[in-house]
């Protein structure tokens, strides 16, 4: 069988600061978890990509089969791959799915824990490229695409809102309800351009408190700072790492930082440099007494941290490390 049609690379986002929805265009909810996109070929194949390019296919066969089932052949889409744990998406699950790529553990993990790709756009329909088409068009034709092969999971059809009102409740209930990031605004006459920033994300961040517990970077001028918080019993709890700190804020906590040797809660750890990563950080653990005030958004992981990097606001000694709101395990 010969592949007549690739996948193109997937349409990208740019940040911006506020979440009003501009004019000429439609809101979508932004998921937490994996980019994908599926191509459904004729001869029985089925592509699942990831936005890097990795074939993830047979590490998710409940997709690939309903894929074969249900979608019109020579058709591809866009979409995010989900996974939920009670009532809140968990990005956690979705990684151990994708860690049993094929065979019996992937069929094992479809059945504990089963994906659905929330579809938000198609990029080829039947036989036919419609990247070119505008939003509007691209939309309505992936609506009728779910309602003419009566779609029902793992699919599930991706929102679109061109009422701001709508676009409010989703950043009001649907992210603490849910763990939704954000929304995406997309233009309604724009095309499908691949690998384009020309999508827009705002995601929504909150100001919270935590103690420094360590850092990485040299004493005079610390570049990232490891912060945790305390449990019920007073048991200090890594829940994250800041971005890179500003020059002056670096210098501003250096002075408020006192290293130590030995009688550190996170003694004896290692630190990955990020999520995913089997890279380990150098860290100068610090007594845990300055309360930092940082930015965070609402992606946790398993162990109820924050899984994206805060952003420094700015120091709070004048907090007591006591005072911060207590570490919150998620459930399970």
């Amino acid at each position: 069988m010969t592949v007549t049609w690739t996948l193109p690379e997937p349409m990208l986002t740019t940040p911006v600061p506020h979440p009003d929805l501009p004019p000429g265009a439609a809101a979508e909810p932004k998921w937490d978890g994996y980019r994908a996109l599926l191509a459904h070929y004729p001869g029985g194949r089925v592509l699942l990509r990831s936005r890097q390019g990795t074939d993830m296919t047979g590490a998710f066969p409940e997709i690939r089969d309903a894929a074969l089932a249900q979608l019109p052949v020579d058709t591809g889409i866009d979409g995010e791959l989900i996974v939920w744990e009670g009532q809140r998406l968990a990005f956690e699950r979705l990684q151990q799915r994708l860690a049993r790529r094929r065979g019996a553990g992937a069929l094992a993990a479809a059945h504990t824990w089963p994906a659905h790709l929330v579809v938000f756009d198609i990029v080829r329909l039947a036989g036919t490229d419609t990247t070119k088409w505008p939003y509007r068009r691209r939309r309505t034709a992936l609506e009728g695409l779910f309602t003419e092969q009566r779609l029902t999971a793992p699919w599930a059809l991706c929102p679109s809102t061109t009422d701001p009102a709508t676009v409010h409740e989703w950043l009001t209930t649907w992210t603490t309800a849910v763990g939704l990031e954000g929304v995406v605004f997309k233009g309604l006459e724009s095309p499908y351009a691949p690998s384009a920033r020309r999508w827009s994300k705002y995601k929504v961040r909150a100001t919270e408190d935590a103690v420094v517990g360590g850092y990485t970077g040299p004493e005079a001028a610390p570049r990232t700072l490891l912060l945790g918080r305390y449990d019920i019993s007073g048991r200090l709890h890594y829940v994250g790492r800041s971005t890179v700190l500003p020059q002056t804020a670096g210098r501003t906590v250096s002075g408020l930082l006192t290293p130590v040797t030995a009688g550190h809660p996170w003694t004896g750890w290692t630190f990955s440099a990020g999520w995913g990563s089997r890279e380990s950080l150098d860290v100068t653990l610090v007594r845990p007494q300055l309360v930092v005030e940082v930015g965070v958004d609402v992606a946790r992981d398993g162990h109820g941290r924050w899984r994206h990097p805060a952003r420094w606001h700015r120091a709070r000694p004048d907090l007591p490390p006591l005072g911060t709101p207590l570490f919150e395990p998620r459930p399970g």
